[in-house]
């Protein structure tokens, strides 16, 4: 065991701070049913947002699903986008601009090799179009040839050249103005890419196309200018509301991005993502029971999608994702019983190949969840599933999350094995798997505390706690809610006073209007003899879980902690 624990903390800073994984440079598996899927009719719907750009077409029905397509594409629904740009061209064989639509719609979708199809039938018409829509399709034409050729210095800089051209010559445009906001006013293969809450970017599309698109979920400051400007030519546009919300979350600002959310939910009232976008940032406001109201919306409208249009759900990205703010927020609150029937519907789901298999690193939360709730041998049957994954980084999570499995069952030497299995997983994927290094500092700074080597853990611990901090994206801050909380409470357990004191800050400081967090700081409180601390804490803990389970265990300990320390 000393020998593979000795293996596993030796590599430790081999990895640790490696930059993110690298884009895929190919296409994922295709998957038939999306294909079959995409050319399916689609009728022209309301409440999915009011888009209009005037394209070149004198067919009314190819210019309205053309809009159709826009809208969707500004809501990032581009099962419904890429369907609707087929049935313009139906309308409109020679719509050069729906074939644009299509390649963006693709592109998402992963299918590199349909992206870069659509956009050379695009340019093949550019002849019976205006000099705007010309400049929209070169545009892309020269964004796809800078990201397929990264290294390529000449590409990047005729595709900077051309994003740069809408300062200088479509200052009022809208549609512009909003691609050059996704950009963050920065060009180049790699400028603004996103990382969708789905699956971290094109480690979801798999596609290097997606790298380039930036479909606005990475705004930041430089973003919000172009935004403004968009706004102050169409001040109700609804997609304008959305990046703005994005980009307004993105860099710290919930409070600022509300507004524009709620506006978004409002004017694409039948759109999923426009209900999980208000309540995604609901979340941060301390206003979680209203978060969870808008992601059933989104989780009925979905199912509602299945229904009528026989849409597979594991084919819709944010399905899965929403699924999961779901199950974490119902989580949060304490509703257990709802958040495990959530959570185990997700973690059950098979990836699709178009969405691209590392998304399914988000399986963790339902191992994790098992642990927080003492059902380990569950925990390590799931961690198990999750070594059997084709993708080699969820393998290696599968290999971490058994690690603290195997740890809780008091089983130190198969837990050290599963490490090293991870570290060795983890090696083989280089700089990807870098970005499994706060799993695997948490995991293993548990190890070394369980087994005695205390100085050692609370340093692992910490920086693995550093690490989890340094992750602002406003997806992981929830997950990042569960996994300090589980860092507390080990160092609790093992009798790590101070450590668990200073965890428990570090809680606050990332979630102070979470119930949990109070609980930790009342404990923390009512060990170093603060009675008053406690009751405080102890209070604002049982308040903010008055609507979880009734016999939650954390919920029926404060209180008789509360009865205890008395009035």
């Amino acid at each position: 065991m000393a020998t593979a624990l000795a293996l596993v903390l030796s590599a430790t800073a081999a990895l640790t701070g490696q930059t993110p994984p690298p884009r895929a440079t190919s296409a994922p598996p295709s998957d038939t049913r999306l294909s079959r899927l995409i050319i399916k009719p689609v009728p022209l719907r309301a409440g999915v947002g009011a888009a209009h750009e005037s394209v070149t077409t004198k067919v009314v029905k190819a210019q309205q699903y053309y809009d159709q397509g826009l809208a969707y594409l500004h809501s990032f629904v581009w099962i419904e986008a890429a369907r609707s740009f087929n049935e313009a061209l139906r309308a409109d064989p020679a719509l050069a601009m729906g074939q644009l639509g299509l390649s963006y719609a693709l592109a998402e979708l992963g299918d590199s090799t349909g992206a870069r199809a659509a956009i050379r039938r695009s340019t093949d018409l550019v002849s019976a179009v205006t000099p705007r829509e010309r400049f929209r399709i070169e545009l892309r034409a020269k964004q796809l040839a800078a990201a397929a050729n990264p290294r390529d210095a000449t590409a990047a800089g005729a595709y900077r050249a051309h994003l740069d051209r809408i300062d200088t010559e479509f200052a009022q445009d809208v549609e512009l103005l909003l691609i050059a906001g996704q950009m963050g006013g920065r060009a180049g293969p790699g400028a603004g890419a996103a990382s969708s809450p789905h699956a971290a970017g094109a480690a979801r599309s798999g596609s290097e196309e997606h790298q380039a698109t930036a479909p606005g979920m990475r705004g930041d400051s430089a973003s919000l200018r172009y935004y403004e400007r968009a706004r102050a030519v169409e001040p109700d546009y609804f997609a304008i509301d959305h990046y703005m919300a994005h980009a307004y979350e993105n860099i710290g600002r919930p409070k600022d991005a509300l507004l524009f959310a709620q506006r978004f939910a409002t004017k694409a009232a039948n759109v999923p993502h426009a209900h999980h976008m208000f309540g995604h940032v609901l979340r941060q406001v301390d206003r979680m029971a209203e978060a969870i109201a808008e992601f059933e919306k989104a989780d009925t409208l979905h199912a509602a999608s299945a229904r009528t249009d026989a849409i597979p759900l594991d084919l819709d990205w944010h399905y899965r994702h929403n699924l999961d703010l779901l199950a974490t927020s119902y989580q949060y609150v304490g509703k257990m019983t709802q958040a495990a029937t959530l959570l185990k519907r997700s973690f059950d789901l098979q990836g699709s190949g178009h969405l691209g298999r590392e998304q399914d690193v988000h399986k963790r939360a339902w191992p994790l969840f098992l642990l927080s709730r003492g059902r380990t041998q569950e925990a390590l049957d799931a961690a198990r599933t999750m070594q059997r994954h084709p993708s080699g980084l969820v393998q290696a999570l599968g290999h971490i999350l058994a690690s603290r499995a195997l740890q809780a069952l008091g089983k130190p030497e198969d837990a050290a094995i599963a490490g090293n299995a991870a570290l060795k997983q983890m090696r083989a994927l280089g700089a990807q798997g870098g970005t499994l290094v706060p799993d695997f500092e948490l995991a293993q700074g548990e190890y070394l505390l369980r087994t005695g080597n205390t100085e050692a853990g609370g340093k692992m611990l910490r920086g693995g706690v550093t690490k989890l901090m340094a992750d602002r994206s406003p997806d992981a801050w929830v997950a990042t809610v569960f996994q300090l909380e589980a860092a507390v409470r080990v160092a609790r357990e093992r009798g790590q006073t101070a450590l668990a004191a200073d965890l428990s800050s570090v809680l606050r400081e990332h979630a102070p209007y979470y119930a949990g967090t109070h609980y930790a700081l009342g404990l923390t409180a009512q060990q170093r003899g603060d009675k008053a601390a406690a009751r405080t804490a102890y209070a604002e803990a049982s308040s903010r879980w008055r609507d979880g389970d009734r016999d939650l265990p954390e919920r029926v300990d404060v209180r008789k902690r509360l009865a205890s320390l008395g009035s």
